[in-house]
């Protein structure tokens, strides 16, 4: 028999929904990727996630404009787009003919990113699939990130090899039908 003195399980003060929990579940996936295979490896992992992410992002940008192939401030309008939808802060702090800088002062997975670099693959493969998509090219920086310790994150996506320093860290991502 229950005790009636207790409270009702239901009536608990539990921090727990879904959006907290699929960002606990991401962040301690993650992490056991670092801790099991290491840094490179996991990035490796998260960033073919991101590749389908990001043409799943593309696709419905594309069909919801009723075009093919998006122009260059139409990518660089949907990559600070995409990211407030989902409760990030990004934007455009710089822009010219060969690159896009982008500030976030907020990351979409909160403090659950913190020490698990490798979930930072999203934004790098997502940002890069879409621009390499439309443009046919993208190197995409993580100059700083929010999981690497820094107070925000800053991100190049450069539109053309021309504009990429060759030795800037940094991931391509290439599409030669454009």
């Amino acid at each position: 028999m229950a005790d009636s003195s207790l409270p009702k399980i239901s009536e608990l003060n539990i921090p727990l929904e879904r959006d907290l929990f699929c960002r606990s579940l991401i962040r301690e996936l993650a992490g056991t990727l670092q801790d099991i295979v290491g840094l490179k490896e996991s990035e490796g992992y998260i960033s073919l996630v991101g590749k389908h992410m990001g043409e799943w992002i593309n696709k419905s940008y594309q069909e919801q404009l009723n075009q093919d192939r998006l122009n260059k401030q139409q990518v660089v309008d949907v990559l600070v787009d995409l990211k407030t939808r989902i409760n990030g802060d990004f934007r455009v702090i710089e822009q010219d003919e060969t690159k896009v800088v982008l500030r976030n002062s907020r990351c979409p997975f909160e403090d659950k990113v913190k020490d698990r670099q490798c979930m930072c693959m999203m934004t790098s493969n997502v940002f890069g699939t879409i621009t390499a998509d439309n443009l046919g090219y993208a190197k995409v920086v993580l100059e700083e990130t929010i999981a690497r310790g820094d107070t925000e994150c800053k991100v190049i996506v450069h539109f053309d090899d021309t504009g990429a320093p060759a030795l800037a860290e940094g991931r391509e991502y290439f599409n030669l039908d454009v």
